[in-house]
């Protein structure tokens, strides 16, 4: 398909989830490299706008840059393929999965790919029997929320009716999560291809918000250093995780590689960040694809419901 074949492409971007900023972000990188490759690419921020003036505006196609509610989590897909317009990423089913990270844990449990043990959490829970279940430290989040917005690393057990209520701000389901020590990969995939991994090394030991976003201490490496054996194997796994949840598209699958080398996936998003601090661009430029090339491959993917 040539660029112009697209139509006018709708970068859709900002939205009203928690992750608005770094949508911003993301979206503006996205529209620069699609005019770059004279697409006719124009923003459109569906907290500002309806979403029927997509139609009105005569759009052809959507590249989602949303992240968070609202924009990952099956809503705008739904409402895209009710309106018959052709949008990146995952469609509705796998979109709302990958956003609930409790569900997906049910789906790679019943499949066989290793995950984490955890607990649900409630208002009701018992703190004292969830540590003594899963052990200190722990990883306590919001189910259905991104960019590890509302996450907390517990120490001890008296700080842990603290960390759910953090997390219990952005979701009614909270998880409590068996913290794996290791090496953090990404496991970026373009269509069915997994690109190479990244391995993330942080300050603090925790891929937070911070580390994710804001600090300049946080290292990225790709090639990963992995040998090509155990790259490959992860890789593999990946995207087979991807795969069960029905993800299409694109996506990227995180990962912790504990001290024996074996790998436990913790969530696949189906709408990663691309902006400066961005991994699957980095995977995909270890892979020969330029940032220009991959998201008019992305949009070349565009679902169509």
């Amino acid at each position: 398909m040539s660029n112009h074949d697209f139509g006018k492409v709708a970068v859709l971007l900002g939205g009203r989830s928690a992750e608005r900023e770094i949508s911003l972000k993301s979206g503006k990188a996205v529209l620069d490299a699609l005019r770059r490759r004279n697409v006719d690419a124009h923003p459109f921020d569906p907290a500002e706008l309806p979403m029927e003036a997509l139609l009105q505006q005569e759009f052809k196609r959507v590249h989602i840059a949303l992240h968070g509610r609202y924009g990952e989590d099956g809503t705008v897909q739904g409402a895209l393929e009710l309106m018959g317009l052709p949008y990146t990423g995952s469609g509705v089913m796998a979109s709302a999965l990958a956003m609930d990270k409790w569900r997906t844990k049910l789906l790679w449990q019943a499949a066989g790919i290793n995950s984490p043990c955890y607990a649900v959490l409630n208002a009701q829970s018992d703190f004292n029997a969830v540590v003594k279940e899963l052990g200190l430290p722990l990883i306590v989040k919001p189910s259905r929320e991104g960019s590890t917005i509302g996450l907390s690393k517990v120490m001890a057990a008296e700080d842990l009716p603290a960390a759910y209520q953090l997390a219990a701000k952005h979701d009614i389901t909270v998880l409590a999560e068996q913290f794996i020590e290791g090496v953090e990969l990404t496991a970026a995939i373009l269509g069915e291809i997994p690109l190479p991994l990244v391995r993330i090394e942080t300050a603090g030991g925790l891929y937070d918000y911070q580390a994710k976003y804001l600090s300049n201490d946080t290292c990225y490496f790709c090639p990963s250093g992995l040998s090509a054996g155990q790259e490959q194997a992860i890789q593999v796994q990946a995207l087979r995780a991807h795969r069960i949840l029905g993800c299409e598209g694109w996506g990227r699958v995180d990962v912790i590689l504990d001290k024996s080398g074996r790998a436990y996936f913790l969530e696949t998003n189906t709408s990663p960040g691309m902006t400066d601090h961005s991994l699957v661009p980095m995977a995909a430029r270890a892979a020969g694809i330029s940032f220009e090339d991959l998201v008019v491959q992305i949009l070349e993917l565009a679902h169509v419901g």
